[in-house]
């Protein structure tokens, strides 16, 4: 396993060791402490998740999130802290820093930690690292994955480097990490490098198997307020990558809990601010044990509580996302493509190192005309020529598809995007990475506030309010004629919806009046409508004959509020 536990502290005990160093793990096990006190073994405990109430009874326990610690950076990893643990030992922190800097580097950078304070310091030097002189094994992996020549940054190791040591852990062959960050040999470092590599690509397969099957569990009339889901046989190791990458999906918690006789462990992944370490917490009574922090937790569970703690989890999810406003993207300007030259895009270098707590600048470009739309990367990804005026600018969306991403060859639109320079056959090349699209409009014709809707639905809208929500008869005929011009089933952001409205009449809507006419539709039977934390999902009904909207309970509430006969 990853954290203590008897069996090997036990075994550790057999061969003679009486100290034990914990990395990154340690900080609730209580129980695990006392045995090793019962076997005279001495205990440093060296963590960053979440304590509880009660403390291991350990010789040290280092961590920065002890309420009695006083330490101003809260937010280092687990090798950040262990890093600390070698400097005190030392003495001095600057010997330990300028043989490990890029060991702290890596480990902070794929951990996610917010690369500010400390964390930014120790992530520039060990770039600088990897950069001049890396050991034989990162340097034989770098050059295992085509990166050797590139510039190293944050992103390379989060995106490219991570995942693959990451790997070794997660399909339980550990010691090829290790061997490779040891070894001097640069031959056998290209070997390990290469079986990294192999073993990344039987987790990506894994990976993709687990997801399949859990996506197909889901419940296929709604959204799920948080998603609990549990099968024997899934990988231990892998259902991490599997809950965050469902997280982002699905925009709601993600437990994925692997069985095995009548228990099973969990990895739970978050979204959108919600605290798993608290949830936890609160429903401990429920749990066989539990550790991690706000946004990713493991836990072990009886196989037969599994039911009422995913109708507790539920329940709290829905309370917390009914009160938590909506996610946006927060992009830093608006810009013009004439200014996105080489010379721009490579000052923003200057900026790096950029991660998690320091993200790339996201900038927006308004009003741009897609040109050409193909998918890559086996249909994955997404790539778009766009233009405004004579300026041609290329682009590329992860994880995206013309229709995941509601885009035509010929629409109109506002892309958030972080600027990056391409290179291709020798040739460099401005690129945009898109972070989102929503179809172009005049921004006085749409307001996106879905404030008033909320008000409405929890029930303390006021007369003055119900009347500027009420939508005119105008507008829902807007909205009605856009439905129908869809084909098939309508999957789409409501933004994203209210803004294609108006960019077909040309007539003012805002968000709070488009949800209200989907309300009233849906409540006159004239189509199905499925919320989703990120999607509206739309259908027609076949209704040959006309509806009297104002028979609607929405349209009779607004009424009532507005004091109408």
């Amino acid at each position: 396993g990853y954290g203590l536990n008897p069996i090997a502290i036990r075994g550790l005990h057999e061969q003679g060791v009486r100290l034990i160093v914990t990395v990154d793990c340690g900080i609730t096990a209580v129980e695990e402490a006392a045995l090793c006190r019962e076997l005279g073994i001495d205990l440093v405990i060296t963590d960053h998740h979440e304590c509880k109430e009660q403390l291991p009874d350990a010789a040290a326990v280092v961590d920065p999130h002890r309420r009695d610690c006083g330490y101003p950076h809260r937010n280092l990893s687990g090798v950040g802290v262990a890093f600390k643990l070698a400097a005190a030992l030392e003495g001095s922190q600057e010997p330990i820093l300028k043989q490990y800097a890029d060991m702290v580097c890596m480990g902070t950078v794929a951990d996610v930690m917010p690369l500010v304070g400390e964390n930014r310091r120790f992530v520039a030097r060990g770039l600088e690292a990897l950069g001049t002189a890396p050991r034989p094994g990162l340097l034989a992996l770098m050059r295992e994955c085509g990166c050797a020549e590139q510039e190293i940054t944050a992103s390379t190791i989060g995106y490219v480097l991570a995942p693959r040591i990451n790997a070794a852990g997660r399909m339980g062959q550990i010691q090829i990490a290790v061997e490779l960050m040891l070894t001097g040999d640069p031959e056998r470092a290209r070997e390990l490098a290469r079986q990294l590599c192999e073993l990344n690509r039987l987790r990506q397969s894994v990976e993709s198997e687990i997801y399949s099957q859990a996506v197909a569990m889901l419940p296929k009339d709604r959204q799920p307020e948080a998603i609990v889901l549990a099968a024997e046989h899934w990988h231990q190791g892998v259902v991490g990558v599997v809950a965050s990458r469902m997280a982002e999906e699905f925009c709601c918690p993600a437990i994925l809990i692997c069985l095995d006789g009548d228990k099973g462990k969990a990895s739970s992944r978050s979204y959108g601010g919600f605290n798993l370490f608290s949830s936890l917490s609160r429903l401990s009574p429920l749990l066989e044990s539990y550790g991690g922090h706000e946004l990713a937790a493991g836990f072990t569970i009886c196989r037969d509580r599994i039911g009422e703690f995913r109708r507790q989890v539920c329940a709290m999810a829905g309370a917390y996302y009914e009160e938590a406003p909506g996610a946006r993207l927060q992009a830093d300007c608006a810009v013009s493509p004439e200014l996105l030259t080489l010379r721009n895009v490579r000052a923003l270098q200057e900026l790096e190192p950029c991660g998690c707590g320091c993200p790339k600048p996201t900038v927006v470009l308004r009003g741009m005309e897609i040109v050409q739309l193909s998918a890559v990367g086996g249909g994955r990804h997404l790539r778009l020529r766009l233009r405004q005026g004579n300026r041609l600018i290329n682009a590329i969306y992860f994880s995206a598809t013309a229709e995941s991403a509601a885009v035509a060859e010929g629409d109109l639109v506002d892309v958030a995007c972080t600027p990056q320079i391409n290179e291709f056959r020798g040739v460099q090349s401005v690129q945009l990475s898109v972070q989102d699209i929503r179809p172009s409009c005049p921004e006085e014709l749409c307001g996106v506030d879905p404030e008033l809707y909320r008000r409405l639905r929890r029930g303390c809208l006021n007369p003055e309010e119900a009347g500027r929500l009420t939508p005119r008869r105008q507008q829902l005929g807007d909205l009605w004629r856009y439905l129908e011009s869809r084909s098939g089933v309508i999957q789409e952001s409501p933004i994203c919806l209210c803004r294609k409205t108006i960019r077909r009449f040309g007539r003012p809507l805002t968000l709070s009046q488009m949800l209200v006419g989907l309300d009233m539709f849906a409540e006159a039977g004239l189509l199905r409508l499925e919320r989703r934390q990120k999607y509206l999902v739309i259908a027609l009904e076949n209704q040959p004959e006309k509806k009297d909207l104002t028979q609607t309970e929405t349209m009779k509430e607004l009424c009532r509020l507005k004091g109408d006969d």
